[in-house]
């Protein structure tokens, strides 16, 4: 998703609010001590505000923490609701779904299909 570096493996939608007094110190150590993740695995970890207006995506790149935000002027992001997990793995597509404002919870693909045989 990101220019110049290694996809990732994983991309984690953070399902509670997080204080958004937050930087990256006090993200990464959430990651740890709260999502019980490693922060320094090549995964993408999203977070977003009470007021849904920000979001705060954070991940470890090769010899430190990187942190981008995007703040929305007069919208609100549709972030899940009703998961009862403290993460919510999602695709690149999934997040950038997200970024321009649909709600992921609505959008159901068609179920995957796994056949033995023709016959």
């Amino acid at each position: 998703m990101l220019t110049g570096r290694r996809p990732f493996d994983t991309i984690y939608l953070c399902t509670e609010f997080v204080d958004f007094r937050k930087q990256i110190s006090g993200l990464s150590i959430y990651v740890e001590a709260v999502l019980d993740l490693n922060p320094f695995d090549p995964s993408l970890f999203i977070f977003c505000n009470k007021r849904r207006s920000h979001l705060k995506a954070l991940y470890y790149d090769k010899n430190g923490f990187a942190m981008w935000q995007k703040a929305l002027v007069k919208d609100k992001f549709k972030w899940p609701k009703h998961h009862t997990e403290a993460t919510l793995t999602v695709s690149d597509d999934t997040l950038l779904w997200l970024l321009d404002g649909l709600d992921i919870s609505k959008m159901k693909p068609h179920a995957s299909l796994h056949f033995e045989s023709v016959f």
